[in-house]
């Protein structure tokens, strides 16, 4: 039995990059020829679940590929420290050896010899800048540069992102051969973007990822199949492609239960696809709805489910009639779950979720909502609390 191609886990880069290519492919021309280009300081935005954290790894190993230095990182306390006190030292270490020097202690005991010490140049002390301009000029005299890419970029680090930045806006006014990419949810990098203190980002281009089109999907299922020794029928391919979504996550994980279905058979069939399909929407309800709706607040999650009532995009007028308040008060919930990207215009005065199989799961579970109640004009200036309720629910999926 070969070995499941499939990768239905955050983060891990899949067998085949389909639908991706594209967005790596100006990254890797500027390693090879040091042209510079608006991508090589890019934001990545997307939805959980839709290949943030793999176009991360494909840039870096295009970096890698032509001799670039990568330091790969995810936004965090102490971020600024770390790069400073560990990561910097290290990689200067590592890539010049010349910077160690040998210092003279003095005379021996007899008088007839001397003793030396090994002095390491790169010491933590030395300033974030200091050390990244002396690491991008070691790379330039290997005729390369330095790449940063910073994963999970939101706004509850913002110190840590303002010194970063700093130091990236100044290396660039000197014309170092430096890369920074860094991506997240559409609302974690708003809420960087609106911080007086990283202006610099505000001018760095802007990645949108997007859902994998029929054609890319069919190829990143069908692909893997066939090249790990086993076949899938075009109708169990279609069956499989539509079930996905184009939403990668989705496309590993019923790729990865429909080929442990039936291990042992040369091609995968229908059925094999149609219990994959249950078993992943049951997966990304864990591992995707749940979380997502968990950091929201009570009335977004109230839109979202006024929203659910709808077969198809859903009416601005009807959404507010169904929370029982004016249109304007949820015009306000309609733009932060924009900037969310859980929702999005579906024509004049329309909204439509989203991440795939968002409707299924709120009709499903009992999302905590006023819906049921009897309508009011306004709700409470203080919403409740109910993180640990909407947790509950993302566990009941399993």
């Amino acid at each position: 039995m070969s070995e499941n191609p499939f990768r239905p886990t955050f983060g891990r880069t899949p067998p085949l990059l389909a639908g991706r290519d594209r967005l790596v492919a100006p990254f890797a021309e500027t390693f090879r020829t040091g042209v510079w280009i608006p991508d090589r300081v890019s934001l990545v935005r997307g939805l959980r679940g839709i290949g943030k954290t793999v176009l991360l790894n494909a840039i870096e190993d295009a970096a890698r590929r032509h001799r670039w230095l990568v330091i790969s990182e995810t936004a965090r306390d102490g971020l600024a420290d770390a790069l400073a006190q560990t990561t910097l030292p290290a990689l200067l270490r590592d890539n010049d050896p010349d910077g160690r020097r040998r210092e003279l202690l003095g005379a021996g005991v007899s008088g007839a010899s001397l003793s030396t010490r090994v002095v390491d140049e790169h010491q933590p002390e030395k300033a974030l800048r200091e050390q990244l301009t002396q690491l991008c000029g070691i790379a330039a005299d290997r005729g390369a540069g330095v790449l940063i890419t910073l994963d999970e970029l939101h706004g509850d680090v913002l110190g840590e992102i303002r010194q970063l930045t700093i130091a990236l806006q100044h290396l660039q006014r000197e014309e170092a051969e430096i890369g920074f990419v860094a991506a997240g949810l559409p609302a974690g990098i708003e809420e960087v973007l609106q911080d007086k203190g990283t202006t610099f980002l505000r001018r760095a281009a802007s990645v949108e990822l997007d859902s994998l089109t029929l054609d890319e999907t069919r190829r990143a299922l069908r692909e893997p199949i066939e090249t790990a020794g086993r076949s899938i029928g075009d109708a169990a391919l279609e069956e499989a492609a539509l079930a996905s979504r184009g939403y990668p996550f989705l496309v590993q994980a019923v790729g990865s239960f429909a080929w442990a279905a039936a291990p042992d058979d040369p091609e995968i069939s229908t059925a094999a696809v149609r219990e994959a399909a249950r078993r992943a929407h049951r997966v990304l309800g864990t591992n995707v709805h749940g979380p997502s709706l968990s950091r929201l607040s009570f009335t977004d999650r109230t839109f979202l489910a006024a929203m659910a009532l709808d077969d198809g995009p859903a009416r601005m007028s009807d959404i507010a009639d169904r929370m029982g308040v004016e249109s304007r008060y949820a015009s306000v919930y309609r733009h932060r779950l924009l900037l969310q990207g859980l929702i999005e215009s579906a024509g004049w005065g329309k909204v439509a979720f989203t991440l795939p199989y968002l409707r299924d799961y709120l009709r499903e579970h009992d999302v905590p909502s006023p819906l049921t109640r009897p309508a009011r004009s306004t709700f409470p200036a203080t919403e409740p609390d109910l993180t640990g309720a909407v947790d509950d629910v993302g566990d009941r999926t399993s």
